[in-house]
């Protein structure tokens, strides 16, 4: 696309009324990159060869003609590599820094030096190549040696013909980001301008971060590093960064435990409301009071539930940050108080831009706070977004993210529980060009200084930790709620995400799949995206299927834009509002496991959304799969994903699985073929399987027997819902033997039981007595209602 088209394309989209302000910004910036823009970079240097060598108390410091390599083992199977000169990055990603002393052990080759601990062993060659070896001896990783071209660094790691390479964050590609071999993917948190779809590339959350999955093993390699970059996945892996030290973390072993450590290193996601797993509605165009309280009249006509009410920028006093339109919200707290009587909450969007005008309180306060983004020269940088003209705080100053986060009291004493951050890659409105701030604009960087280059990746993290200090702040008997579109590695301490604006069409909703997994495996477990699709009007079947998938992702959120029809349920016909509610209910039925699963991922970092090789990693035929799903780890979910398909074809992993919909037992192991009506898609469960639901206040405990002679265990979470209180784990020991089922309940409880009954539902067996503590019961075909108990035995017809 020329620039002209670009020109006329964005003419389109920005109102006339900022088309100057728009053409001033477009080619001011481009005046100041010139003016600021570095040298040419020369040829590439490489470490040269190894001079030196000091053991360390983490292993060993080495220099090089041309470097300095020091490598530092936090555990016996994580690794920080540090490469210089550059400067070494601030640790916006990083939650931990209290690693106990590891044992190392540093010998001397003939060409080298060998590093190792306990579990893992690196091999760094005289010519400053790496060599990462488990303790069976087997090549997990090679690296060659690094090189450095002016101030940026590329790095590059062998890649087997076989090896699948998954992460980098958001990304509208396949699941195995090598399926497209050469394919750059760039390192820049980027606005995709109101809708992308497969191959569009950057989008608004790039995390420099992957897995790479071969015969010999599994290794996630992050690298900390916020400057502007380049990945390119061919034979060679190839990692490039503009400016700044070179350090990565490197960690081997299965799915689970590179996740496990990742999160370690840069922070478990914070507990979540539970509320949150409930339904999301949203629209841009929810223009005014009376419209949103007709919507949530809506679902309960409708016998809909509703969590939530997303409110876009229409909500605000001329798209100025933290306000509320009087005149079309005119009894904003009040209304809020009528949605909490109806257990619905108010989420409202801020967008980071500060409206340049010279009566603006928060404008005034910023500049008299020196807490603005500045070019060179001193000036405060001004760029057009939905206000018009915008200073755009530095969240990389102490003092810009405490002013900041001081904000938020107004809307959260309106009686606003959530926030919605958007536009803050930060986007903003050219009409050609990057849609960001100037290359050479002047960020605090923690008093050390330096450009959006550098800073631009964390900007959206930043906020987000704003956000959420202030909620700690300001509500610190609740648990905060934030929705960012953009971030980097260490968003999961403060932010859910949501994948954009996706373009209305089958490949869109197929996207979402890829899309969704890449984040979590990049250690983004909440995310899901616009049901439908942002602009565009799906067809009844489109967002059927649409929705379908979404009640199994942990947001479950419709959106769209303000130039589409209205998409709520009963919008569509009958036959499809129908099947809604139907999934809708599922959805709420599910609550407690979602919430057990948000626990497990603040206890242990594991997504909730997991690919279908997550603990079959040695099953090569998983490593593509991504048109399918695992929820935890009992439902294996596979959505329909093309227009008029009744029938779609699974590759199940081994072991037995149950048909959710009528409890077939199947084994796994090998391609099939289900039944997808239209109210219905393929949905198994793992034999073994303990799925807590709940009804009101009964809590049903579904039994999906291992299918031959074995034990399974499972867990239920449970707390006020809310708040920093007591809470409680049930514990369950599933065992089938030859007498039958025998379930053991352990409850480890500062929390009282939260339901008044229970109920035991058995699938694909019949029951034909059954004893809880010894006393026997009546069983009602496959059901038991009872009281909690320690022992339950169940005798199988």
């Amino acid at each position: 696309m020329n620039i002209f088209q670009q020109i006329a394309l964005n003419f389109r989209i920005i109102k006339l009324r900022r088309f100057l302000g728009s053409w001033y910004y477009s080619w001011q910036r481009d005046r100041w990159e010139r003016q600021f823009s570095s040298p040419t970079a020369e040829t590439p240097v490489e470490p040269g060869k190894l001079l030196d060598t000091e053991r360390t108390n983490r292993g060993g410091r080495f220099r090089f003609e041309n470097a300095e390599l020091e490598i530092s083992f936090l555990s016996t199977e994580l690794v920080r590599i540090d490469w210089q000169p550059g400067k070494l990055p601030i640790p916006y990603g990083i939650a931990r820094d209290d690693w106990e002393v590891v044992e190392t052990q540093l010998d001397k080759k003939d060409d080298g030096v060998i590093v190792s601990s306990s579990a893992l062993k690196i091999i760094v060659s005289s010519d400053g190549s790496l060599e990462w070896q488990d303790t069976r001896g087997k090549i997990i990783r090679q690296e060659l040696p690094p090189q450095r071209q002016g101030e940026a660094w590329r790095h590059r790691g062998q890649l087997r013909p076989e090896e699948r390479i998954y992460g980098l964050g958001e990304r509208a590609a396949p699941l195995n980001l090598r399926t497209e071999r050469g394919k750059n993917y760039r390192m820049w948190n980027y606005d995709a301008g109101g809708f992308y779809g497969p191959g569009t590339d950057p989008l608004y959350l790039c995390i420099p971060v992957y897995i790479g999955l071969h015969l010999q093993g599994s290794y996630l390699i992050f690298y900390e590093n916020t400057y502007s970059g380049d990945f390119t996945l061919d034979e060679l892996a190839t990692a490039y960064f503009e400016g700044g030290a070179l350090r990565y973390y490197l960690t081997i072993g299965e799915p689970t435990k590179l996740l496990k450590s990742y999160t370690q290193l840069t922070g478990h996601p914070p507990l979540p409301p539970r509320w949150v797993f409930g339904y999301h509605q949203s629209r841009w165009g929810y223009e005014t009071e009376e419209e949103v309280r007709k919507t949530v009249e809506g679902f309960k006509i409708y016998d809909l539930p509703l969590s939530a009410i997303h409110l876009d920028i229409d909500c605000k006093d001329n798209f100025r940050s933290f306000t509320i339109d009087p005149d079309r919200f005119p009894k904003i707290r009040d209304f809020n108080r009528e949605l909490a009587a109806k257990e619905v909450r108010l989420i409202a969007i801020v967008n980071p831009g500060v409206k340049a005008e010279r009566n603006g309180k928060l404008y005034r306060e910023g500049i008299a706070q020196e807490v603005f983004c500045t070019l060179p020269n001193g000036k405060v940088v001004y760029a057009p977004v939905w206000p018009g003209m915008c200073a755009f705080p530095d969240f990389t100053n102490p003092l810009a993210r405490h002013w900041w986060s001081r904000q938020y009291d107004y809307l959260l004493d309106l009686g606003i529980t959530g926030f919605w951050h958007d536009m803050n890659e930060p986007g903003v409105f050219p009409l050609w060009g990057d849609a960001t701030l100037p290359r050479p604009t002047r960020h605090f960087l923690e008093g050390r200084g330096g450009d959006h280059v550098e800073a631009h990746n964390v900007y959206g993290l930043l906020q987000a930790r704003s956000g959420y200090e202030a909620l700690r702040e300001y509500q610190p008997q609740r648990r905060p709620f934030i929705v960012s579109r953009s971030g980097w590695a260490g968003l999961q301490r403060y932010a859910w995400t949501w994948t954009g604006d996706v373009e209305t069409s089958w490949q869109g909703l197929r996207q979402t799949i890829p899309t969704v997994l890449g984040m979590s495996l990049s250690g983004i477990p909440y995310t899901g995206p616009d049901i439908g699709g942002f602009k565009g009007n799906p067809s009844p079947e489109l967002y059927l299927r649409w929705f379908q998938m979404a009640t199994f992702l942990p947001f479950c959120r419709t959106h769209s834009a303000n130039n589409v029809k209205p998409r709520t349920p009963w919008s569509y016909e009958q036959q499809t509002l129908n099947i809604v509610r139907e999934f809708l209910q599922l959805r709420y039925k599910l609550i407690p496991y979602l919430y057990t699963l948000a626990w497990e991922a603040s206890q242990k970092g594991y997504p909730p959304v997991r690919p279908l090789f997550w603990t079959y990693e040695q099953d090569q035929k998983l490593w593509d799969i991504d048109d399918a799903f695992f929820l935890g780890d009992a439902f294996l979910v596979c959505p329909i994903l093309e227009e008029g398909a009744r029938q779609r074809e699974v590759i199940v992993p081994q072991g037995h699985w149950y048909g959710f919909w009528n409890d077939t037992v199947i084994e796994g192991g090998k391609k099939l073929t289900f039944d997808a009506p239209l109210k219905q898609i393929p949905l198994l469960v793992k034999a073994g399987s303990i799925i807590p639901t709940e009804e009101g206040d009964l809590l049903i405990l579904h039994l999906y027997a291992p299918v031959k002679e074995g034990t399974s265990i499972g867990y239920l979470y449970s707390d006020a819902g809310d708040g920093y209180g007591d809470w409680r784990i049930d514990n369950f020991e599933l065992t089938r033997s030859p007498e039958g089922l025998e379930l053991i309940w352990e409850q480890q409880e500062n929390y009282t039981f939260p339901y008044k009954q229970v109920q035991i539902c058995c699938h694909g067996i019949e029951l034909q007595q059954a004893w809880l503590d010894e006393q026997e019961v009546k069983v009602e075909r496959r059901k038991i209602n009872c009281q909690p108990f320690r022992q339950a035995r169940l005798l199988i017809v």
